[in-house]
């Protein structure tokens, strides 16, 4: 189980929200039930999404990994 504020990366694409596999977030609360609601934020601060994921949609970020910029498109 992972903890509030920790750094995840998405194990899948979230198209409706244009965030891809790899993307950074943070874990802003834990659910009872087993998930997490997760904050991605861009560069510049804003906040691009709030997305309620399951366990298998996250993990830790590991030693020895990079981060990598990119453009995010508009999303409704």
């Amino acid at each position: 189980m992972l903890d509030e504020l920790s750094t995840v990366a998405l194990t899948e694409d979230l198209a409706e929200h244009g965030l891809r596999r790899g993307d950074l977030g943070t874990i802003v609360l834990v659910h009872l039930e087993n998930g997490y609601e997760v904050e991605f934020i861009a560069l510049d601060g804003e906040s691009i999404a709030v997305v309620s994921l399951s366990p298998s949609q996250v993990r830790a970020v590991g030693k020895r990994e990079i981060a990598q910029a990119r453009a995010i498109e508009n999303v409704s």
